[in-house]
């Protein structure tokens, strides 16, 4: 099956929660990262399940600097990470969700989970979009889940899953091909789940880290634009990851100033969603390198 020769529908500029909340994605924009984990890679967004307070001032913080949405995780997807039950995984995000819901009523809420049963739990706590690691291949039901939630939907290349993907990181044929021809099947899959219609409020994450050496990440980084080639707005996640501070002999706690760096890359490459650590930082740069590119 040959790749399309032209997007499938225009560019997605919003994302519309089946609880009525809208992320506007006409310009660039900002989620904040709240990890509910004890061992995802940054310790600066680990929070625990019963440290509520903290966790709602970092929310607070995120919205004050601009963030127009929080994606909450309860499972770490960093290379290597240990695998956890569902019930687990659970135990951690759901509370997390009903809390900020309830603390911040509009804010715009994503549920960071490959699971489909975690998934309508978290739609049904107030979560307005689920964003999946797996796009759909780590759990056979996420797909049809989604199509039937009618929830929005972020869908990310990896192979493998986070115990096995560092083993995985390699490609035979082009790196971008290789994602795009993910892409175009499971969004093909996604529409089968949703009775042949394209499922509308859709966003495609390439998964930088994720089965990618550093050397296939800075390419990616590079050909960001051969992704707008299937219609989707793009989430990209690069902040404080690897490939930002390993180059430069640092950890992840000094990564802030590269990460800066690779967003303006990033949001020159048309990326639509910046997932982030550090919002305030990440809204200065899509102010200086698209709003005042506009002047």
């Amino acid at each position: 099956m040959p790749l399309p020769s032209s997007p499938l529908h225009h560019l997605t500029t919003s994302l519309r929660s089946p609880h009525g909340r809208l992320l506007d994605l006409r310009r660039p924009q900002v989620m904040g990262i709240l990890n509910v984990t004890p061992d995802s890679f940054y310790p600066g967004s680990r929070f625990t399940a019963t440290d509520e307070t903290a966790l709602l001032h970092r929310a607070e913080a995120m919205l004050a600097a601009g963030a127009v949405a929080l994606d909450v995780g309860g499972y770490s997807s960093r290379p290597g990470a240990d695998d956890i039950s569902p019930a687990e995984e659970q135990a951690r995000l759901l509370p997390a969700l009903l809390a900020l819901r309830r603390e911040f009523p509009q804010a715009f809420l994503s549920a960071d989970t490959f699971r489909a049963g975690v998934a309508a739990e978290a739609v049904a706590a107030g979560a307005d979009l689920i964003n999946d690691i797996g796009g759909g291949t780590l759990d056979a039901d996420m797909l049809a889940t989604v199509a039937r939630l009618r929830v929005p939907y972020c869908l990310m290349h990896l192979r493998g899953n986070p115990q096995t993907m560092r083993s995985l990181a390699h490609y035979d044929e082009d790196l971008v091909l290789t994602i795009l021809r993910f892409f175009r099947d499971q969004l093909a899959a996604l529409r089968q789940a949703n009775g042949g219609q394209p499922l509308p409020d859709v966003l495609l994450d390439p998964g930088f880290g994720f089965a990618k050496t550093p050397a296939h990440n800075h390419e990616l980084l590079r050909r960001l634009p051969e992704l707008h080639h299937l219609g989707y707005g793009l989430l990209v996640g690069l902040s404080r990851k690897a490939m930002v501070y390993k180059p430069l002999g640092l950890g992840p706690e000094a990564a802030l100033n590269g990460t800066t760096a690779l967003h303006v890359l990033a949001l020159q490459g048309g990326a639509r969603l910046l997932r982030v650590h550090d919002v305030a930082e990440a809204r200065q740069t899509i102010e200086l390198v698209v709003e005042r590119g506009r002047d």
